[in-house]
């Protein structure tokens, strides 16, 4: 596993627009400057393409330039780390014009959350270089920030911290008015071990993302999953999952897409974010659609952590190795990169 060299001080983050970038609307601008201010306030300057300014039916621009300022971003010699400025739905397109040969030979730490699984899960997958499924630029738009962002830039800079999980999450948005407002953290943190174990303690290789992204991608030519967990087989993978739109039906459907895909051969043990959308018609709960699939499968399974589309969240460095303790719905996540 390839690890990227982490920030130093005074480094610089590149931030681009894979998916959706910028609207003209105030409070957008208001926010993405705020954000850099504060990246500077912590001596990050951001450099960003010109596509993060622009916006049009949820593109920053077409497939052809995301992937032509995206590769940019590497052939930099001045950026450290390239973060997304934002989530969306169309990152997909971008994938056929990516020269992954600029990234493979000069490997950045790339980050990103939700639609950016599209790059993160098949640079690591095909590549053997780590990334990072975290916070886009657009969560960096707060004063202060939240705990979980600051842990996120100390992780980039190379201090693996131990993160545990945090109090409360937001689960109702509200309203945004500057733009800078925090999270409304309005419920209690609870890990749940879903497969009745009164500790839950997993060891090995950890991967995944945004579940949404990862159903499009399997069986494509971006799809290289089962090669990957061959040759990682010895550590096992734990595989992280983020549900963003799927309802519960929708869920179990893709999870038996993915386990009769063999993508769970060597699976250690499973962990999801809260559902970013715990809706059923047949009153099926999201507990019982994962493990229907997954039950069989003998390992642990955990819920309702903290890597969710309701903030805030953990820093995961897909392809590391990881040490994760889940117990009286608290749980902690740890990195190794070996």
């Amino acid at each position: 596993m390839i690890y990227p060299k982490f920030l130093k001080e005074k480094d610089v983050i590149g931030v681009t627009a894979p998916s959706e970038g910028c609207s003209n609307d105030e409070i957008d601008i208001n926010s993405f400057s705020n954000a850099i201010e504060e990246f500077k306030k912590r001596g990050i300057t951001i450099k960003e393409t010109p596509n993060c300014r622009t916006c049009n039916l949820g593109r920053s621009s077409s497939a052809e330039v995301r992937a032509k300022e995206f590769e940019s971003l590497f052939n930099n010699n001045e950026v450290g780390a390239v973060l997304a400025y934002s989530g969306g739905e169309f990152l997909i397109e971008m994938l056929p014009y990516v020269n992954f040969d600029v990234i493979k030979n000069n490997p950045k730490w790339v980050q990103g959350f939700s639609d950016p699984t599209g790059l993160l899960f098949p640079i690591t997958t095909n590549l053997d270089i780590a990334t990072i499924y975290s916070n886009n630029l657009r969560k960096f738009t707060m004063s202060p920030w939240h705990k979980s962002l600051e842990d996120n830039l100390s992780i980039l800079k190379g201090n693996l911290i131990k993160q545990t999980s945090y109090d409360k999450y937001q689960n109702e948005r509200i309203e945004k008015v500057t733009g800078l407002e925090p999270y409304n953290l309005d419920s209690k943190v609870k890990w749940k071990n879903i497969t009745g174990e009164k500790e839950i303690t997993l060891h090995g290789r950890m991967l995944g993302g945004c579940i949404d992204i990862l159903a499009s991608l399997v069986g494509t030519k971006f799809d290289n999953t089962v090669n990957f967990i061959e040759k990682y087989k010895e550590d096992g993978i734990i595989w992280f999952f983020d549900n963003c739109d799927f309802t519960n039906e929708q869920l179990l459907r893709v999870l038996w897409q993915l386990k009769n895909a063999n993508w769970f051969k060597y699976a250690k043990g499973f962990i999801f974010g809260r559902s970013g959308n715990d809706v059923s018609a047949f009153n099926v709960s999201f507990e019982d659609s994962v493990k229907e699939v997954l039950q069989d499968l003998n390992v642990p399974i955990i819920t309702d952590a903290d890597i969710s589309h309701k903030p805030p969240c953990m820093t995961i460095i897909n392809g590391a190795i990881a040490d994760i303790k889940s117990k009286d719905g608290k749980g902690t996540i740890e990195f190794e990169l070996k």
